[in-house]
Parts: C-alpha cells; sequence; structure tokens
C-alpha cells in the first residue's frame, strides 16, 4: 500500500506542471464574444425599458391627479 501511495504521489508531482502549463494566450476578443456580449445586452435593455415605463405610470399614479369623484 505504502509502495502504490508513493508511486501514485510522484506521478501526480510529475504532472502537475503539465497541466498548470496552458495554451497559447490568444490576443483581442473574438467575434463570437462580441455577438454573446451584444445579445446579452440586448436582453437587458429589451427589459429595462419595460420596466421605466411600468415605474413611471406607477409613479403618475401615486402622484398625480387622481379621477374626478362623482358627486
Amino acid at each position: 500500500m505504502k509502495r502504490t501511495m508513493t508511486t501514485l504521489g510522484a506521478l501526480i508531482a510529475m504532472a502537475t506542471p503539465a497541466m498548470a502549463a496552458g495554451a497559447a494566450e490568444t490576443e483581442g476578443t473574438s467575434l463570437i464574444m462580441i455577438l454573446l456580449v451584444g445579445f446579452g445586452a440586448l436582453i437587458v435593455i429589451g427589459q429595462f425599458l419595460p420596466g421605466l415605463v411600468l415605474l413611471g405610470g406607477m409613479v403618475k399614479g401615486l402622484f398625480g391627479h387622481g379621477a374626478a369623484k362623482p358627486l
């Protein structure tokens, strides 16, 4: 058992630098990343604008002149 653990420990220690070495770094941002961020921004704007309209309606209802009361 001790020999197996020693062997596994040695293999892991030897493999660690290989796992840590990454691929070559790329320069700039890819087209797919730009499209993904743009699509996410469209979703956020698409949810933000109706929210502002709803907020405006609530504020108008709270502070605006109410409907005239019938006599």
